[in-house]
């Protein structure tokens, strides 16, 4: 049995561990890379990252909230929309109240549990086989409990909104 590996990382550290490990984690999919995180506001290493593996044909899901706990991160999230769809990248909105998990899952090789939301906190990384099994188990259940996002849920959004989505995008660094 594979031991997991606490990786401690945050936003006073010299090195972007985390970034550096989420980058990695998803270069390494052959099959399959299913988030599920309360806010998808991704850098452009990761989205660059999750674009390549769709292309190449990985089955890149992303689970987040329909409900917001966070206005602006929710509107810049939308931002993303036409950056990640045309690729092939499935988003999923959960629709049974406000989502907080924040997991990911490699193929059936590794899984993440922990406290990350893509921006440098700390994590927890596991690869025993039945916890693999249970993270699977549970992001099913989750995608069932969810809708498919389409491209129309910001396309055909008013102009306001788009401008006060773009506004948001523009805080995305800082998020």
């Amino acid at each position: 049995m594979r031991k997991p590996l606490i990786l401690a990382s945050g936003s006073t550290d010299p090195l972007e561990t985390f970034s550096l490990m989420f980058v990695h984690a998803i270069h390494m999919a052959r099959e399959r890379f299913w988030i599920a995180n309360p806010y998808f506001v991704p850098d452009g290493q990761v989205l660059s990252a999750m674009k390549l593996a769709a292309l190449r044909g990985v089955d890149v899901r992303v689970l987040i909230p329909e409900k917001p706990d966070h206005r602006t991160v929710y509107l810049a999230s939308f931002s993303y929309y036409e950056n990640t769809l045309p690729f092939g990248i499935r988003l999923h909105c959960y629709i049974e109240g406000f989502m907080h998990q924040k997991v990911f899952l490699v193929d059936s090789t590794c899984a993440d549990v922990g406290t990350a939301n893509l921006d440098n906190r700390s994590f927890r990384l596991n690869c025993d086989s039945s916890f693999i099994i249970k993270v699977e188990n549970m992001l099913h259940e989750d995608f069932s409990r969810s809708r498919l996002v389409e491209l129309a849920d910001y396309t055909q959004r008013s102009f306001f909104f788009k401008l006060a989505v773009r506004s948001a995008r523009l805080l995305a660094p800082i998020l």
